[in-house]
């Protein structure tokens, strides 16, 4: 009891934040009753400026860490609050005032049961950046090596444990109050942020994302990922090598260092594409916070803790829709839609490839450096809803990825023709999909697969063969138990009910 009223009491607290900023309006976009619209109109404060997802962002970001970190969550999921809202959030960004470096040296201690200074010859006290989560700091090891370490903030796990908590029960809430919301599921949606949170607070975990992808990317001199330090890494503290270069969101400083943004934009986006469909593992947070450039024009990424994974039917799924749309052939656009099973067979393919051909023309119209890939999966996810296409949440992570890392590229070489840079790698990954050694490939997998599948199958047909006779079909022993046991327990309320009736006749006889 006393646990709903603190929530309530917060939830009102939280409302009045949401009112400050006039980002009360996704309530009313979900049909809420009618007493809950009467009181979003007398909450609302109208002429606040901005878009509605830049009002949303600021009173999220007045919310705190947990708040900030389920916006950007959110962003990822466009089918729930609008491709317009989704795109604002995506903005958000969790710098918060770092916290002293007595704390830093207590967590390092804490970690590794040594004093920092067993660790680190020296680092600098002032930290590179300061998150949610974490916070990150510059150093020296013994052995004179550069590396930076990412420290968790003291305390950070209860604080969203507590919020998380809240998230569980609101949740419940909306779920209770307005039946009409369970479609958007939003328990899925809040058990989901806590998985990703959970995640994101054991380090280790980044640290073997960081290790993988440069492995992935080993011998690549266009991209670059930092070696990781396993002897000074723990749950709470990631340390990997130091490297440097200039921020990709400085385009002057670029430019006087005579990088060539033509080319750093070109790295950027093959790097990424390679990701995506050659390795089926991406970074999902690739904002200019997280990238650097080399002096000859290689990409520098930091920053680990979102990842995306793409099996390899997604990817081919992508990478044949991408290439389909870039040659104008709707028909195969809708083709593979299909094939994939994302839209249901009931559904009429001649009116689904109309649909893709009202969203390629209008976009292929216009000239090459303003069509967004991002942009184009997102139309596309929001009119499939029209075919019963059920939400594909890692294809929405990839396309809220591919805006953001648009809109970097934008902002180094607004005439880019992304879609010129794109066309070679996705041909070279459809053939490489379609070709005989990825049938080859694909039959080799599924005959291992049920190679071992097949004893257990043999199994279960010698099983079922004994249970079959002459007589017909004679039951396990443990099958006949339970239905006994059903029929014992189905029995049980009478045997009960008969029991109490007669121990209240011989009551009411005895007086």
């Amino acid at each position: 009891m006393f646990g709903a009223i603190a929530n309530a009491s917060r939830l009102i607290a939280l409302a009045r934040i949401l009112a400050r900023h006039d980002a009360l309006f996704p309530l009313a976009a979900f049909d809420p009753p009618p007493w809950v619209q009467g009181l979003v109109r007398r909450l609302s404060r109208p002429g606040v400026p901005g878009r509605p997802g830049q009002r949303l962002a600021a009173a999220l970001q007045e919310m705190g860490p947990s708040f900030i970190k389920l916006g950007q969550s959110l962003s990822t999921r466009p089918d729930l609050i609008g491709p317009a809202v989704a795109q604002d959030l995506a903005e958000l960004r969790d710098r918060l005032p770092p916290f002293g470096l007595s704390a830093v040296k207590a967590e390092i201690r804490r970690a590794f049961a040594q004093e920092p200074e067993a660790l680190f010859a020296r680092f600098d006290p002032k930290p590179l950046a300061a998150a949610s989560i974490a916070q990150v700091h510059r150093a020296a090891t013994s052995d004179g090596r550069a590396v930076a370490f990412k420290v968790l903030r003291p305390g950070i796990e209860s604080h969203f444990q507590r919020d998380l908590a809240f998230f569980a029960w609101l949740a419940a809430t909306v779920e209770r109050v307005m039946p009409a919301l369970r479609r958007l599921r939003p328990r899925a949606v809040v058990e989901t942020f806590a998985a990703s949170v959970a995640l994101e607070m054991d380090l280790r975990l980044e640290a073997a994302a960081a290790s993988e992808l440069a492995e992935n990317f080993a011998g690549d001199p266009t991209f670059e990922v930092p070696v990781v330090d396993w002897p000074r890494t723990e749950r709470r503290v990631f340390t990997a090598s130091y490297v440097g270069g200039v921020p990709i969101g400085d385009r002057a400083a670029l430019i006087a260092a005579g990088n060539d943004l033509a080319q750093v934009v070109a790295n950027l986006f093959r790097a990424f594409l390679h990701q995506v469909f050659r390795d089926g593992f991406f970074h999902a947070d690739l904002h200019h916070g997280n990238l650097f450039v080399a002096p000859d024009n290689h990409i520098v990424a930091v920053d680990f803790g979102i990842m995306g994974r793409l099996d390899r039917a997604n990817r081919r799924f992508v990478a044949e829709l991408l290439l389909a749309f870039l040659t104008g052939d709707y028909r195969r656009a809708a083709d593979v839609h299909f094939e994939a099973g994302y839209v249901p067979a009931s559904q009429s393919r001649d009116a689904f490839m109309q649909a893709c051909r009202s969203i390629g023309e209008p976009i292929f119209g216009r000239p090459a450096h303003e069509v967004s890939i991002g942009r184009l999966l997102a139309q596309l996810f929001q009119i499939t809803e029209t075919f019963a296409m059920e939400t594909q949440p890692q294809l929405l992570l990839l396309q809220k990825t591919l805006v953001v890392i648009e809109g970097v590229a934008r902002t180094l070489d607004p005439n880019a023709n992304l879609w010129a840079i794109a066309k070679p790698v996705l041909a070279a990954h459809v053939g490489a999909a379609l070709g005989p050694e990825a049938a080859l490939r694909d039959g080799l997998a599924e005959a291992s697969a049920f190679a071992r599948r097949l004893p257990r199958l043999v199994e279960k047909a010698e099983i079922a063969a004994q249970l079959l006779s002459h007589d017909g079909i004679k039951l396990h022993p443990d099958t006949a138990r339970a239905i006994v046991a059903e029929q014992e327990r189905r029995r049980r309320p009478w045997q009960i009910a008969l029991v109490v009736a007669v121990l209240a006749v011989i009551a009411l006889l005895a007086f």
